[in-house]
């Protein structure tokens, strides 16, 4: 498949190149001498995270700024860097970069594991890391180490008991000690998570120094590539084009002067392509080029409609033309829409003449059919509102300007997301803050008849559907109106392709900008349900005219703000983000990512760096585990038949932080063990009513250690699990 770096070089081919020299001594260069001739090019480490992030090319996980710290200057640092932004190894990152730069020693599990994992400084990386180990430590063949992996990958727990079995018998049986045995195996559990294999990490490496390098060393043509290659994808278009507007490339709207099928470039800017408007097809394209080419520019609406051929530009194509600007020219959206059916007929009329041989008086010349054509009608111009409603329609996105107008860079000091992030599936269940403006809204009466809202949020990016839960719509209805621009924070829920935000605050914009961003944040800290230390925070807030006044809970989230300095490391902020707006205040929360088991150990005596490797309590003892889950299971079953279905019920009169807590656990942990059993989740009532049963949308691997951990956790009498036919 043609990527947008192959498009983009062949647009580079095609033009001048006064450097031919050089290009020949580049092109004869190795990888790593290139690399190597790039320190402190920020534009091509810019690109470098642009194409690792995947918003140029395909890639789900958000890179942050990992590769300019890391400065890869080997191919195998620019698979690592792909590979390490997979679930599986993400955690590693901190460390990778430390024993890189010289401020950790890097270490082995073992002296075998060396020859195998010097190249990425001791930690595994690759699927083939476990393989390696396998075979190292282990004694596997190549076939049982690949079993091996794919018991890990796919979650087989039968496999995986057989073979962790295995290994630690023969591995012992090999002379290695049995802590070294049991710290090598946790290594291997986090890419139960998904890691990547060694091959694909390459290839895409390669490709995310490619585009780099072409975003960094010729950007124009690489983003009008770009945008060809994701034409028929509404939300990347935007996304791309918000990326032209953020480095100052100018994208111009379509003209049927200027435009052609795909994004061309235009000395410095971009022009928009007629292919990518909606309801107007290749040939229509086509007939109007060839004409443009065979006659030259067109002069009024009826010579245009006159030279093109109407059997594939039809009345829905030129209506659409006309409502995207492309017709401009010949005068504004109303008065063509309004003269269109007169240019139409008139068109018409030539076109038979012209079949029957007759003359007519575009037969006459240009000049002196004009003198004949009947002006175009006199119309008030469109509403601002209404064109920009036809660009998002017909284009996908506001290309003119944006309902938001001045306000967007500004809104960019408040937020930490915007809508194309949020399909990033890390980020599921994450709180963010976006910004944009509303521009459609539903109610919806739920069992208890209570109202609640469903939002549609537009930013620079695109839409995202804002779930707004009767408690808080009942504070934040006079907000939440067509054109409003609002602030809204809340927590991202994934189901499937489709994507929403379940907000907890909302804000209007008018009133949190007056206050500043650092009083926002205070407002956003003092919403969030879910505490560091696992508390929950039950009162949704509203900010704005007419909204009730925000309520802070929790320690500190009074007049004293946030908790804490800055951002916590590794947290997310959208890649998008115009550094130049200020970026978001210290006191903004921040979105992390869950943390994971550490897949190496740690050196004695090494720099600390800024992100803690060290997870929040320490792994149980497989001895220690043994008798948790023995005692777990004692009178209950250990495995799940099939149409089995795991009922989950919470001891009602336990008190509501605790409750909350203990169902924010078991949401963990049930996530954490996919699988094909079905759970339901009994929510206990308010006001002590039945309990509420609700079934998730995933399944999960129910066996005798998830009964053992949820134990471990909660304690006794809080939790009752147990499984029930369908």
């Amino acid at each position: 498949m043609a990527t947008p770096f192959d498009a983009a070089a062949a647009r580079v081919r095609e033009g001048a190149d006064a450097h031919a020299e050089a290009r020949t001594l580049v092109a004869q260069m190795t990888l790593e001498e290139k690399l190597g001739c790039l320190d402190g090019d920020t534009p091509f480490w810019e690109g470098l995270i642009d194409a690792i992030q995947g918003g140029y090319y395909e890639h789900p996980y958000p890179a942050a700024a990992v590769p300019r710290l890391a400065k890869p200057f080997r191919q195998s640092d620019l698979a690592a860097m792909v590979a390490l932004y997979r679930p599986g190894p993400m955690d590693n990152i901190p460390a990778y970069i430390r024993r890189k730069h010289g401020q950790e020693a890097v270490t082995y599990l073992h002296p075998l594991l060396e020859p195998y994992l010097e190249k990425t400084y001791g930690i595994f990386v690759y699927q083939e890391d476990i393989m390696a180990a396998a075979i190292a430590l282990g004694g596997f063949t190549g076939p049982e180490a690949d079993t091996l992996g794919y018991a890990i990958r796919k979650k087989k727990s039968s496999v995986l008991r057989a073979q962790k079995e295995k290994f630690v018998t023969q591995a012992a049986e090999r002379g290695v000690e049995p802590a070294v045995i049991d710290a090598v195996f946790t290594a291997f559990e986090p890419f139960e998570r998904y890691g990547f294999n060694k091959a694909h990490a390459t290839c895409y490496g390669l490709i995310a120094y490619q585009t780099a390098f072409m975003k960094a060393n010729h950007t124009v043509d690489y983003m009008a590539a770009v945008l060809t290659a994701f034409r028929a994808n509404e939300e990347k278009v935007a996304a791309a084009v918000a990326e032209c507007r953020r480095m100052g490339i100018e994208v111009r709207p379509p003209d049927v002067h200027a435009s052609h099928l795909e994004f061309t470039v235009e000395g410095d800017a971009i022009r928009f392509g007629l292919l990518a408007v909606k309801n107007v097809g290749q040939g229509a394209i086509e007939s109007i080029i060839a004409a443009r080419e065979e006659g030259g520019e067109f002069h009024s609406l009826t010579d245009f409609c006159t030279r093109i051929d109407l059997r594939l530009a039809n009345r829905k194509v030129l209506e659409a033309l006309i409502k995207v600007g492309a017709l401009n020219t010949f005068g504004h959206p109303a008065q063509l829409l309004l003269g269109l059916d007169d240019a139409i007929a008139a068109a018409q009329a030539t076109q038979r003449d012209r079949i029957t041989g007759q003359t007519s008086l575009f037969d006459m010349g240009a000049a002196d059919a004009m003198a004949f054509e009947r002006p175009l009608p006199s119309a008030t111009e469109v509403p601002v509102r209404e064109r920009l409603r036809w660009e998002k329609e017909l284009l996908g996105l506001y290309l003119s300007e944006h309902p938001m107008g001045e306000v967007a860079e500004q809104v960019g000091r408040f937020v930490n997301a915007y809508s194309g992030d949020l399909r990033d599936e890390t980020l599921d269940g994450q709180r963010v803050v976006v910004g944009g403006i509303v521009t459609a809204q539903r109610t919806v009466i739920t069992k208890r008849q209570e109202t609640m809202a469903i939002v549609t949020l537009e930013d620079l990016q695109g839409s995202i559907e804002v779930v707004v839960f009767p408690r808080l719509y009942e504070t934040t209805r006079p907000l939440l109106r067509d054109g409003a621009i609002l602030l809204i924070a809340g927590r991202v829920d994934h189901k499937g392709e489709e994507v929403s935000l379940l907000a907890d605050l909302v804000a209007d914009w008018d009133d949190a900008s007056a206050r500043g961003p650092e009083a926002f944040a205070r407002d956003v800290a003092a919403g969030d349900r879910s505490g560091r230390n696992g508390s929950f925070r039950r009162t949704p807030v509203a900010v704005g005219p007419g909204a009730a006044a925000p309520v802070a809970v929790g320690a500190g989230a009074g007049a004293g703000g946030s908790q804490g300095g800055g951002p916590p490391p590794g947290a997310f902020v959208s890649p998008r983000r115009d550094e130049g707006s200020g970026g978001p205040p210290d006191e903004l929360p921040h979105i992390a990512p869950p943390e994971p088991v550490p897949t190496y150990l740690a050196a004695a005596g090494a720099i600390p760096g800024p992100i803690e490797d060290a997870p929040e309590e320490p792994p149980v003892p497989d001895e220690a585990r043994a008798r948790i889950v023995g005692d777990a299971t004692d009178d209950v079953p250990v495995s799940a038949g099939p149409g089995a279905v795991l009922h989950v019920r919470f001891e009602r009169n336990a008190g509501p932080d605790r409750l909350v807590r203990a169902m924010e656990t078991v949401k963990l942990l049930l996530r954490d063990r996919p699988g094909g059993t079905r759970v339901v989740l009994h929510v206990p009532a308010s006001g002590g009513g039945q309990a509420l049963p609700m079934e998730l949308r995933w399944g999960v691997a129910y066996d005798a250690e998830l009964l053992a951990e949820v134990r471990r956790q909660l304690g006794d009498g809080l939790v009752d699990m147990h499984l029930a036919s369908n």
